[in-house]
């Protein structure tokens, strides 16, 4: 169930949905944010309040400690609840790098709940398969508390030059909230997660973030790949943004998601069946 929450949220367990409710367009569907690998929507502080200006915005925390039987199918069907609840017209998702893997694979799960996508630095497959294979094992051997200095010694690969220190500092304090065993099973779940031959099958507008910037995930080659195949797509390249941009101070997604949707909703939808693949 979701629970109001103030838009400057302070970093929790992750066991709650955030949701801040303004007064919008009754056009516009609630836009549902989606976390990366990290699941805890606590990294979404800057955009919440950017994006409330128009949407209803609501977050979805990635289960903290999820079972081993969970895939991305099982966590698109705990998505398409939460959808359920918070609207009956359905959802713009928006997900950033694993939270774009999970958004498309509800879209087509789930079709009829999936109103647009708005998919940051992510991909419909990680090429890197030996090293996604490692990184479960190492992560298992190393101490967690030794994570903190593992994303200072990594910045470089997540982060750009112009991300100021106290975004830095408040990305590594809500950093403390991931946890362990749910952020090893999200990547568990990239080992056999691969949408490309059926990118072809999302029918519902879509919008393709990417920084020119990111070092972790070739988004903008992804961004194109996928706009490609996706008939009702555009692409934009975030220019100077890493990969985990969404903390910078001077991004504000509803410049890029407003303009977007206030031209998809007006444009003739798609006939979308809502069968399953």
């Amino acid at each position: 169930m979701t629970e109001p929450a103030s838009a400057a949220t302070t970093p929790d367990d992750g066991s709650h949905h955030l949701r801040d409710l303004p007064v919008a367009d009754p056009l516009d569907p609630p836009i549902v944010l989606i976390p990366g690998i990290d699941g805890t929507a606590l990294l979404f502080y800057r955009q919440i309040p950017a994006l409330a200006r128009r949407f209803d915005v609501v977050a979805f925390p990635l289960p903290p400690t999820p079972p081993t039987h969970t895939t991305m199918a099982t966590l698109a069907a705990d998505l398409a609840t939460l959808i359920r609840e918070v609207s009956d017209q359905g959802a713009i998702l928006l997900g950033e790098s694993f939270g774009g893997a999970l958004a498309l694979t509800t879209a087509l799960a789930y079709p009829e709940l999936a109103r647009g996508l708005v998919i940051v630095n992510s991909f419909p497959y990680v090429e890197k398969r030996i090293s996604l294979r490692l990184a479960p094992w190492l992560l298992k051997a190393t101490r967690w508390d030794a994570m903190p200095l593992v994303r200072r010694l990594t910045s470089s690969r997540l982060h750009t030059s112009h991300t100021l220190p106290e975004d830095l500092r408040e990305f590594r304090e809500r950093s403390k909230a991931i946890d362990r065993y749910g952020y090893i099973r999200r990547l568990e779940i990239l080992q056999t997660y691969d949408l490309r031959r059926h990118l072809h099958e999302v029918t519902m507008p879509t919008l393709f973030l990417a920084g020119d910037e990111d070092h972790l995930v070739e988004s903008v080659g992804w961004a194109e790949f996928m706009h490609a195949r996706v008939p009702d797509s555009q692409v934009r390249i975030l220019e100077g943004y890493g990969h985990i941009c969404l903390i910078n101070h001077d991004l504000d997604l509803c410049d890029h998601v407003g303009p977007w949707w206030e031209q998809a909703r007006h444009a003739q939808p798609p006939e979308i069946e809502p069968d399953r693949y």
